[in-house]
């Protein structure tokens, strides 16, 4: 039996909300990456430079929890919706019988917004959603290098898709979007 944790349950009115998320988001990929230890061999957790110039090292307890996590597991995920051309919802499982509902925005992209400030980029932000849809649809869509969105509600990851190793590449080469790099983002009209 599966069970479906939506995003909403984990939604605290306060602030903190997305670390719940994530926290919940990542609890359930560090089990998972417990039980499949036959990925391959364990990569040493990155140390603190003050800690490595004294020659020891970070407990893993002490270290941010996208930095706890083995970026080479890749999780199965299934399309709820596309949001717009760099965002979708998605239900990841992150343990055999546990599946966690989440917003995934393609990590280093921008596609224009839906809620467009001028009539040009209203129509590129319906071409970007059209393209993400048409690629997703190829289906077998993962999820990897999972770590926190700047905005709460949403998990920032590479994607990919049974024809496409890299969504945000695809989505950048077929100009449907730009790169981007978490900062101030430009302007889509003309």
């Amino acid at each position: 039996m599966r069970h479906h944790l939506p995003l909403k349950a984990l939604r605290i009115p306060r602030r903190g909300g997305a670390v719940v998320v994530a926290a919940t988001f990542a609890l359930g990929l560090r089990i998972g990456a417990t039980v499949r230890p036959s990925l391959g061999p364990r990569v040493a957790a990155p140390v603190a430079p003050a800690f490595a110039a004294a020659g020891g090292e970070l407990p893993q307890s002490d270290l941010p929890i996208a930095k706890r996590l083995d970026p080479r597991l890749v999780y199965p995920a299934d399309v709820l919706r596309i949001i717009d051309g760099d965002t979708f919802e998605a239900r990841v499982r992150v343990w055999p019988g546990l599946d966690v509902d989440t917003k995934v925005r393609l990590r280093g992209i921008d596609a224009a917004e839906l809620h467009a400030r001028c009539a040009d980029e209203l129509a590129k932000a319906q071409a970007a959603r059209a393209a993400l849809q048409s690629i997703l649809a190829e289906g077998g869509v993962t999820v990897s290098r999972v770590g926190v969105d700047k905005y709460g509600g949403r998990v920032d990851a590479v994607i990919a898709t049974r024809s496409t190793a890299d969504v945000s590449a695809a989505m950048r080469n077929g100009g449907w979007a730009r790169s981007y790099d978490g900062g101030r983002r430009g302007s889509w009209c003309r």
